[in-house]
């Protein structure tokens, strides 16, 4: 079982985005940082739609 990276863990993979941003952008940003298979994996769960900040994220990111 995957373990569940705290926000700012993920946020740093996720910096320099820009926003609003698509899951799959979030993925895909993530992927291209070096996020490890923890990371991305629980962006992959968060709910596919626009993310308009790094705010919006975290939280759904906490969720998953």
């Amino acid at each position: 079982m995957a373990d569940n990276p705290n926000p700012i863990q993920m946020q740093k993979y996720l910096s320099g985005i820009d926003y609003p941003a698509s899951r799959d952008d979030l993925v895909r940003h993530a992927e291209q940082q070096g996020a490890d298979s923890d990371v991305l994996d629980n962006l992959r769960k968060i709910p596919d739609r626009e993310y308009n900040g790094p705010n919006a994220v975290s939280q759904e990111f906490s969720r998953s």
